[in-house]
């Protein structure tokens, strides 16, 4: 039976003006909780430090989860061993969503993980709750207190007011080194535009029908000017059995202004809708029943980054150069796109990889700061081909470890052969 009615006082208010931010004291901030970041604060609060988590998003997950890659990439080498990389979160990831069924192996020249985003977003939501790591979500870089070359504090503004992040250590997980950016570091921007792109899930689709990839992308060289396509190749990540798939074929600009991103945004989808009406007309047999399950927030794959102390460069990557302070690795091809219409595509032999050194994360003039993920420094080539998720991860596990071994030295600083010893199952197993 429905409750009987009872009073409900309502109190009119008004914002204190002299009110006091919210403050939080951690030995490590970690801004940004994509794979980077929440590899990073995983880590280190299995470490038992005090770890505070922030996002600009309203969800854990970045864009791992919220953005529709579709795949894991870079986490194994390439055939015909498939020796896997990057250890830490995945070994225990991979494990559970295996036995749920919401992961499927891929093999070519390489080896990709197809994944349920859903799935795991839930997954990384549970570990963290789990963990004790205080997190702030929907909060954006307002600004960063400085003490010489050591951050002090950072400043985040959300709907719910101000919060201050008193830290020992900062990890800038942001994918466009906003919390770099804020304190003042030096950063580096790229002369053209690299494109992101607008993935979507669809379903309802006959997979057994599916255009090889060779076949998709002469469709679209040959028909997409007729379909308002700016994006002149692509590709299909299907999840087997289930009737879906995340269909990357779109490029859409990345702006670092708040009114183009957002007008960056809608295109994209605009963009998407179009691939939609191309693959059900194209392809019948595999999409003509296609419907979008869900748009992807905006995917961004190189915007701005930090200036470090050493720029990893394409040459280092192909040569496969072993660096003393190695923290990561992986095997993935140079994936550039620079370009409107399709992008570079350079890959490596069965026996390849190649290395992320400590240096290439800390921002010059900084003492407490590490960058992971895609906004560490590099030149674009190089960069292409470490801000896939394998290595990500691998450099956030690195700096949960590095501010764990000597929270009061800077990290070009620490012991590298006390170093090695943590990080050996993602550099040198």
């Amino acid at each position: 039976m429905p409750h009987a009615l009872t009073p409900l006082r309502i109190h009119t208010v008004r914002k204190d003006q002299s009110a006091p931010a919210e403050v939080l004291d951690a030995d490590i901030c970690v801004v940004g909780a994509g794979i980077a970041g929440l590899s990073a604060a995983l880590e280190g609060a299995k470490l038992g430090r005090r770890v505070v988590l922030v996002d600009a998003l309203p969800v854990l997950g970045g864009q791992c989860v919220n953005s529709l890659i579709g795949l894991f990439c870079g986490i194994y080498g390439n055939a015909g061993e498939y020796r896997q990389l990057t250890h830490g979160v995945f070994d225990e990831l991979f494990r559970d969503l295996e036995q749920t069924g919401d992961i499927h192996f891929n093999r070519t020249h390489t080896q990709t993980v197809s994944y349920d985003e859903v799935a795991t977003g839930r997954w990384f939501e549970r570990k963290v709750q789990d963990s004790g790591i205080q997190v702030v979500l929907g909060a954006s870089v307002l600004s960063v207190e400085r003490d010489g070359a050591r951050i002090v504090s950072a400043s985040f503004h959300s709907r719910h007011g101000r919060i201050d992040v008193r830290a020992n250590s900062f990890v800038d997980a942001t994918g466009d080194a906003a919390l770099t950016w804020e304190a003042g570091f030096d950063c580096r921007l790229p002369e053209r535009t690299v494109w992101g792109s607008q993935q979507i899930r669809l379903e309802g689709l006959r997979q057994e029908h599916a255009p090889d990839p060779d076949t998709l992308v002469a469709r679209v060289e040959e028909k997409g000017e007729q379909y308002g396509l700016v994006r002149r190749d692509g590709l299909a990540f299907f999840f087997p059995g289930r009737g879906t798939a995340v269909m990357n074929m779109t490029h859409v600009e990345a702006p670092l202004e708040a009114v183009p991103a957002s007008r960056a945004q809608l295109e994209g989808r605009d963009q998407a809708d179009r691939v939609v009406d191309f693959l059900r007309t194209e392809f019948p047999a595999a999409f003509g029943d296609a419907s979008v399950r869900l748009y992807g927030f905006p995917g961004r794959r190189q915007t701005r980054w930090i200036s470090s102390e050493h720029e990893l460069t394409a040459d280092e990557v192909r040569t496969g150069h072993r660096f003393e302070d190695a923290v990561a690795r992986t095997a993935w091809p140079i994936e550039l796109h620079d370009r409107i219409e399709g992008y570079v595509w350079e890959k490596f032999g069965p026996d390849h990889v190649h290395y992320v050194p400590l240096r290439s994360m800390i921002p010059r003039g900084s003492d407490n700061l590490l960058a992971v993920g895609r906004c560490v420094d590099g030149d674009a080539a190089a960069l292409s081909s470490v801000r896939v998720m394998g290595p990500c991860a691998a450099m956030g596990y690195a700096a949960a470890h590095v501010f764990d071994m000597a929270p009061e030295v800077a990290p070009r600083d620490v012991d590298l052969g006390e170093l090695g010893e943590r990080l050996y199952a993602n550099v040198s197993s």
